[in-house]
């Protein structure tokens, strides 16, 4: 699709518009901007580079920092006033998908912050900022692209809206929305597309199980009466053929940095609060004998849960093409909705005395995001533009049905989509667009992906809204892969430039050798040993997972971090504390001494003390086992067991301090 062609493919105005009311502006907390204006330069600068890379973002750094590594003159050219995204903006529980498929700068990255998972956003800056003043990159901060030249299918420069202009010999887009790409006139997609056209299953319009609401909850003004209106955040228009296509966008939020320190700042209540903004919540709320925490509540990196949470739903369709001015009104509404929200369950009088107790709590820290009041200063643009180019990664790439030959990088997180809609179904309000399907193993990205089509440009290459169908790109677009295809981009920058030839036109083989050179992990082996993830990877033994066990209470299933068995696993909402069990009856072949593995994905927002009861030949053990620091396949007890179905595992929330996992248990006979 053409940029002309998108762009008269745009929702209309009134749908856009449909929960944006006037923009209320956090006119008290300074910084907190997406388009800070500035004058004009006086003596606009003219600066000349082999290199420039446009977009802050990680796969930003690692592009300009691999080129300029590589001998060459490279320029970052800076949106807004940090570097590193979301990675230094809030989303420092990285989605990792298989650590061992992480290579190159991307792992260096994560050993130079010390964490794979729970790093502080000023962590991740100080890290980033580090790497490109080692390497001699010059950054230009707040610089706001505003056209390009070209002769030809060739940029020859790019102009920033303070007047100063950047000449280079090649040029990369790692903004999140692909601005450069659409004003250089490379084809892209908005939106979602039908699975006909890919021949796909989970593209289009998707009605998963996950981030829904867990009982019928009335969408209307008045209960029960269609004609008094839907409640705010309800769209009207309908919800759509599953699997079809439509321009919607999954919804965005900001990645809070959460701290129960005796300092912490409280949430704020925003300027313009408007309480009809959380009725829905609150009539969810009201329909559950014991409601689940309406978003992750844990120190450091907080996301999106459940049925009504920090993403806005619906907020985010006009972004990716949208001029500043629209960005920005986007932008405060959705601080507006986030805090409100926060502020909402930490004092409104109807929210369950429980819940609100527990939200205060927890507060804004005082040492992150200093200059914007403790609030994350970089919106979660999960997806923008993508753009159309010789070849489109899909689903088929996920799955392993389809493998390409030119990889600059693996991928290997689940096939991720946050919700794009919440519409009415048979009478309820009902989240849409939510898909969590994991991948069988990591998968090559393919160079093709990451370089336009040659007679719309050749010599940009697009790290970041590269050339994937929506679910694809689900699973690809995670802050290490972007580090992973920018460090990629950044070496086949310089070898076109060496070549003297397009991007298109590099050779692969020496492309491959570079990244190999580099520690960049191209193809998957499996590690020795079969090891797929942190913990022990144990023999073949009698397996039983979370679907074949007796489960009591009201737990959640994902797949948004592996490893797992099957098509996810269970957690208890961190809520609900003493009322979920999972219990596990194994069909054990013969009699004898047993060792018993759980498995489990770690997260730093994971319980540590999470009780296990085994029920053996001797009788009943009790074991605790921490689900923070390790992870995979973990031993937690041998002993002797009786054959037949007289034995049990029981994974138990009570008394735990953070999100309890329950997945699959495994015994295998000892030697």
């Amino acid at each position: 699709m053409s940029p002309t062609t998108s762009r008269r493919a745009m929702l209309t105005a009134a749908a856009i518009a449909l929960f944006i009311g006037p923009a209320a502006w956090a006119d008290d907390v300074p910084g907190l901007r997406y388009y800070y204006p500035v004058p004009p330069a006086k003596e606009p600068q003219a600066v000349e580079a082999d290199v420039c890379v446009y977009g802050g973002t990680p796969a930003g750094v690692t592009a300009a920092v691999q080129a300029a590594r590589m001998g060459k003159k490279a320029a970052l050219v800076v949106f807004r006033r940090h570097v590193g995204g979301m990675t230094s903006g809030g989303l420092s529980a990285t989605d990792l998908g298989n650590a061992d498929a992480i290579g190159g700068m991307a792992l260096e990255f994560l050993h130079r912050v010390g964490k794979t998972r729970g790093f502080r956003p000023s962590e991740g800056e100080s890290a980033f900022r580090a790497m490109l003043k080692e390497a001699d990159v010059s950054v230009f901060f707040e610089r706001r692209l505003k056209d390009v030249s070209k002769d030809g299918a060739r940029i020859t420069a790019l102009r920033c809206e303070n007047g100063d202009s950047f000449r280079a010999t090649v040029f990369v887009d790692a903004t999140y929305e692909g601005d450069l790409l659409a004003a250089a006139g490379v084809s892209f997609h908005v939106g979602r597309e039908g699975n006909a056209e890919y021949g796909e299953a989970h593209d289009g319009v998707f009605f998963g199980p996950g981030h829904t609401f867990s009982v019928k909850v009335d969408p209307y003004k008045e209960e029960g009466r269609k004609d008094s209106g839907l409640l705010w955040g309800v769209s009207p228009e309908p919800p759509g053929e599953p699997g079809r296509d439509d321009r919607k966008v999954q919804a965005y939020n900001f990645r809070m940095w959460l701290t129960d320190a005796p300092d912490r700042l409280p949430f704020p209540k925003p300027a313009g609060y408007d309480r009809d903004r959380y009725a829905l919540l609150l009539r969810y709320l009201k329909q559950q004998p014991k409601p689940a925490m309406p978003f992750q509540l844990d120190r450091g990196d907080c996301n999106n849960s459940g049925g009504f949470s920090t993403d806005y739903i619906g907020g985010s369709y006009a972004w990716p093409e949208g001029d500043y001015a629209t960005r920005e009104k986007i932008y405060q509404d959705h601080v507006n909705y986030q805090q409100g929200l926060m502020w909402f369950m930490a004092n409104d009088p109807d929210v369950p005395a429980e819940l609100r107790e527990r939200v205060r709590a927890f507060g804004l820290p005082r040492d992150e995001f200093p200059e914007t009041g403790g609030w994350p200063h970089e919106l979660y643009v999960r997806e923008g533009r993508r753009m159309v180019s010789a070849y489109v990664m899909t689903e088929k790439n996920c799955t392993g049905d389809a493998e390409v030959e030119d990889s600059v990088g693996l991928a290997s997180y689940g096939m991720d989509s946050h919700n794009c809609q919440r519409i009415v179904v048979d009478g309820a309000a009902r989240n849409e667009g939510d898909v969590q399907i994991r991948v069988p193993r990591p998968y090559p990205v393919s160079y093709r992906s990451i370089a336009p089509k040659e007679a719309e440009c050749d010599n940009l290459l697009v790290p970041v809204c590269l050339s994937a169908s929506h679910i694809a790109y689900g699973s690809i677009r995670m802050e290490p892969v972007y580090m992973i295809l920018g460090q990629s981009a950044g070496a086949a920058a310089v070898l076109a430039i060496d070549g003297k030839t397009s991007v298109q036109k590099v050779e692969y083989a020496k492309l491959r050798e570079r990244l190999l050179a580099d520690k960049e992990i191209l193809n998957w082996a499996p590690p020795p040993g079969g090891k797929h993830a942190p913990g022990e990877q144990p023999p073949p033994g009698v397996e039983v997972d979370d679907k074949q066990a007796e489960v009591t209470g009201d737990w959640q299933r994902s797949a948004a971090v592996p490893p797992f068995v099957g098509d996810g696993y269970l957690h208890d909402g961190n809520a609900g504390k003493g009322k979920k069990s999972v219990k596990y009856t194994p069909d054990l072949p013969e009699s004898g001494m047993y060792e018993v593995y759980l498995l489990w994905p770690a997260n730093p927002n994971r319980a540590t003390n999470v009780p296990v009861e085994i029920v053996h030949a001797g009788g009943t053990a009790k074991v605790t086992v921490n689900q923070r620091d390790k992870g995979g396949w973990v031993k937690v007890f041998i002993g002797t067991f009786v054959a037949g179905r007289q034995s049990a595992v029981t994974i138990r929330n009570d008394g735990t301090d953070g999100y309890v996992i329950a997945d699959a248990v495994r015994w295998v006979k000892a030697k």
